[in-house]
């Protein structure tokens, strides 16, 4: 629990400072006679409110998505729990007058934040699909007694899931899951599961790190199973629900991707810095509307991350054909019946191009009329499913795909 405890001892230094500039910072943009005198005034209100918004949260955040326009025409949209497990809802954005639209599974990451960093996603899904969305519980909430949680069990979800919604329904994977949902798709076309998905979508996912190795990948290699236990994992304390269960905390997470992209992050805040003192109030925004998402975390169980590691990161276990979920293998080229289409980033630093494109090699069974790529230029990782470039030129692709084969 160390490494908990430095870390709200971290925090709680930092609060008040927090709410002081919090405090101080309706007095700087109020209309004093002394502005033109002290122009200073402006970068002491941005510094104010860089100080008081930049902050690390645990709790999740609310979709808000509450209509979808559809031809211009407003459509208000409820968020339904359609079944709920101990470490995931299953989230259906039920449209109050629904049309006969292609049913899609957006299966989120369970990789330190929650599915609401698909809010983008969703929200340019819904005006053309039925959306459902895997909606992932911080493992801190999650009492000991509920039991674990582990890649196979994120499998098993993947085709519960699957099931509970039926047939003819499209399965998109952003980033982490695309390894999972592959392999849940080889277990139920392997099967003859008529409950198969009709298409997945896998986006920006590792299903080949060594296509393309990153810095992610470097990381996982160079530090030993027994190094990672010992210096990223910890116990919950106390007063949370998961008391004494074993996580990779998401403040870890979080410090490890800004560390390997620390000048881009240092270039957005010194860029919401500018906005803020020219009055470019909407910019600056749009910047803090990501960090706000960003900086939203959750844990994850111990074992789910150890065992991603070792099977994705480390043994490469899904690309050398040696990939085992309870028991069985996992064959991608018992893909037969199920579309696959895979998307990349060309700017991509955690998913390389390459490492998603694997999964058309190994669905080597797959007829070509059933497969489509597609590698969209000008993104990074998150511009793959979220931001203009999602919105205008990787969605209309996708939607053509799923509609193909509905």
């Amino acid at each position: 629990m160390l490494l908990y405890q430095a870390y709200r001892a971290q925090q709680s230094l930092l609060e008040p400072w927090r709410q002081l500039a919090d405090l101080a910072r309706p007095f700087t943009v109020q209309p004093w006679p002394i502005d033109a005198a002290f122009p200073f005034l402006d970068y002491i209100g941005a510094a104010f409110e860089l100080v008081a918004e930049t902050k690390i949260r645990h709790e999740r955040p609310a979709f808000g998505i509450d209509h979808v326009l559809k031809n211009g025409e407003p459509t208000a949209v409820e968020e339904v729990v359609v079944l709920r497990k101990p470490f995931c809802q299953l989230l259906h954005f039920k449209k109050a007058h629904p049309v006969e639209t292609p049913r899609v599974l957006v299966v989120a990451p369970m990789s330190g934040h929650f599915a609401t960093l698909l809010r983008g996603t969703v929200a340019a899904l819904l005006a053309d699909h039925d959306v459902y969305i895997t909606d992932w519980v911080n493992a801190r909430n999650v009492r000991l007694s509920q039991g674990r949680f582990d890649l196979d069990d994120y499998i098993d979800h993947v085709i519960e899931f699957t099931h509970l919604l039926g047939p003819d329904l499209h399965v998109i994977a952003v980033c982490q899951p695309a390894v999972p949902v592959l392999a849940a798709t080889a277990i139920m076309n392997a099967d003859n599961d008529p409950l198969a998905p009709r298409s997945i979508t896998l986006m920006g996912g590792p299903i080949d790190p060594r296509a393309n190795p990153t810095k992610v990948n470097a990381f996982a290699m160079k530090r030993s199973i027994e190094t990672i236990k010992r210096t990223v994992l910890t116990h919950v304390p106390l007063p949370y629900a998961g008391f004494m269960r074993r996580v990779f905390p998401g403040f870890l997470q979080l410090s490890g991707f800004m560390g390997m992209n620390l000048g881009r992050h240092l270039r957005a805040h010194s860029d919401m810095f500018r906005h803020l003192t020219k009055g470019n109030g909407d910019d600056a925004a749009a910047i803090r509307r990501f960090y706000d998402e960003y900086l939203t975390v959750m844990d994850m169980t111990a074992e789910f991350y150890l065992q991603t590691v070792e099977t994705v990161f480390k043994r490469f276990d899904l690309p050398q054909g040696r990939m085992i979920s309870r028991g069985r293998p996992i064959e991608p080229r018992a893909i037969v019946r199920t579309a696959l289409m895979t998307v990349e980033g060309a700017d991509d630093d955690i998913c390389a191009p390459g490492q998603t494109f694997a999964a058309q090699i190994l669905a080597s069974a797959l007829d070509a009329d059933k497969r489509r790529h597609h590698l969209q230029e000008k993104v990074g990782h998150y511009g793959v499913f979220n931001g203009r470039r999602w919105r205008e030129e990787i969605m209309p692709r996708m939607r053509d795909f799923i509609r193909e084969h509905d």
